[in-house]
Parts: C-alpha cells; structure tokens; sequence
C-alpha cells in the first residue's frame, strides 16, 4: 500500500470512529464510552480551511472557571489535526457540550499559557503527556470563548 494510500485509510477510519463517537454523544447527551468513558467530551463544529464545508470533531476539553480548553494533539503525530487548521483560517466555531450548542470564537493560546493548561490536562488525563512525549511539535491549545 502506498503512503498515500495508507493516509487515505486512515482517514476514511478516523471518519468512521468519529461518526460513531458523535453518534453516541448526541444520543446521550454528551456522555460517551469507550476511550472517553468519564471524560469531558465535546463536538467542535468547523468550517474547512479550503472547503469550507462544515466539519465536526469529538474532542476533550478542558474547563477552568468559565474558560474551555481544546488540545490539538491529534494523539502526539507530528502533524496538526485537520480541525486545528480549520479554526485558524476561520476562528468561528460552535461547539456542542452536553445537550446544548454554543457559538463563539477560537483562539490559540501563547506559548506561556499553553505550556500551563497543557500541564494541566496531563495531570488530569495522562496520555496528553505521551501525546506530547512522543511527537516534534509543541501540541497547540486553543480557548473557545463560547456563548
């Protein structure tokens, strides 16, 4: 199989895993199981960076007083998850959290207050320190400001 043939499978699984993780989440409003079993989860609602269809990705998240926290950490590759792209070209995102949708923006954090909330997800969730163990680039965070 060739390197593009295998990013082509690859993607069509990653679409497929996460339909079936959206599917769930909205069919129990906003609890999923599997490797997100007792984690926060939400639905980041994007428009392509070149399409501008839009796109829907389960995640993690990070609360801290009103603030919420998503990871691009696309499981520690060495590239940006698609999703991230996405906001940067275009930060208006939605989001679905629990049973409701909220709208707002998306920002990348500095490197100073990245380093800071990514730590603290680490303590939280562990594989967010392997993910960044295990790739080249600084895993970026991005606050949603949502409404």
């Amino acid at each position: 199989m060739s390197n593009e043939e295998t990013t082509e499978s690859n993607a069509v699984a990653t679409n497929a895993w996460n339909r079936t993780i959206i599917e769930e989440f909205r069919a129990n409003e906003g609890k999923v199981g599997g490797p997100f079993e007792g984690a926060p989860v939400l639905l980041l609602h994007t428009k392509g960076a070149k399409s501008g269809l839009d796109r829907v990705n389960p995640m993690m998240y990070l609360k801290k007083g009103e603030r919420v926290f998503v990871f691009a950490s696309k499981a520690g590759a060495d590239m940006d998850p698609d999703w991230f792209r996405n906001l940067v070209a275009n930060p208006i995102v939605s989001a679905e959290i629990g049973g409701a949708t909220l709208t707002g923006t998306a920002t990348p954090l500095s490197r100073e207050e990245r380093d800071r909330v990514y730590a603290i997800q680490a303590k939280r969730f562990p594989g967010f320190a392997e993910y960044e163990a295990k790739t080249i680039r600084v895993i970026p965070v991005v606050e949603l400001v949502l409404s």
